[in-house]
């Protein structure tokens, strides 16, 4: 029996221009059991006369679980008057996410984290992890690759371990640990219960790590990531959550998005067998 969950990250359905219950069927459609939307989106949907109510009644008929949301707050921003606005968007947006039912929410280093030591940021991971609490939601901490601070997977357990948060998950993403110098085994000391959610994705030898960027990534199993190596790592670390899809491209041809999603999904379980 496979492992691991699989979602979709809509980002990869940013190309066809969705609103977000048009991302939930693509999803329910390719079989997908989990979703990550994106706040900007729901936040559109919402602008333009939809409610939570809506979007919480559409998972629900669709049997898929919003699992975890994209969302940019800089939870920790050198700037303290930044920061603290910084939390009040994340109150807002983890109280709209709660009321759609969404599970957790990305914490990455977003705004200007140049200088903040690895101490402050577990400080202030602490401070939204705390908040999150009060709401039920869970604050999942991302690293990546290019930031300043808060970029490699030692890092993000370094943050984790000194925050003091009891049930610290972080979020692992493949194209950032190669971006940011990561090496796969980093993983083999992370117990699978601190894992949030696994972004899923594979990148090509060029361009080179150096100057690769998102739109670059490609779907797991056509580039040069250890898809294989990572999934055997997970499976032993005992993680059994899911494995989320989450591209860049900017154009997919002729094909409709049920079709990419339906050979993403394909492509993860291929790319992750065991």
């Amino acid at each position: 029996m496979y492992p691991f969950k699989l979602a979709l990250n809509t980002s990869t359905l940013r190309p066809f221009q969705l609103n977000v219950i048009e991302q939930i069927r693509v999803a329910q459609k390719a079989k997908y059991q989990g979703i990550e939307l994106w706040v900007s989106d729901i936040e559109t949907y919402l602008e333009s006369g939809g409610t939570t109510r809506e979007i919480k009644q559409h998972l629900e008929e669709s049997g898929i679980s919003l699992v975890n949301a994209i969302a940019f707050f800089k939870w920790t921003d050198i700037d303290e008057n930044v920061r603290k606005q910084g939390f009040e968007q994340a109150k807002r947006e983890m109280n709209m996410l709660m009321e759609i039912g969404c599970e957790a929410v990305a914490a990455p280093p977003f705004g200007d984290v140049a200088g903040v030591s690895l101490e402050k940021v577990a400080e202030n991971f602490s401070e939204l992890a705390q908040l999150a609490s009060k709401i039920g939601i869970n604050p999942y901490l991302e690293f990546w690759g290019r930031a300043k601070q808060l970029s490699r997977v030692s890092q993000a357990m370094y943050v984790a371990i000194e925050s003091g948060v009891p049930n610290a998950k972080i979020l692992i993403d493949p194209f950032h640990m190669y971006t940011g110098g990561s090496r796969i085994e980093d993983l083999f000391y992370i117990n699978g219960e601190r894992i949030g959610i696994v972004h899923v994705n594979d990148y090509p030898a060029v361009p080179t790590q150096d100057v690769i960027v998102d739109q670059d990534r490609v779907f797991p199993g056509d580039g040069i990531a250890p898809s294989a190596q990572l999934a055997e790592i997970l499976h032993k670390s005992g993680y059994q959550g899911y494995l989320s899809l989450e591209l860049f491209m900017q154009s997919f041809g002729q094909q409709t998005p049920i079709e990419v999603a339906r050979h993403g999904l394909e492509k993860i379980k291929r790319a992750y067998n065991l």
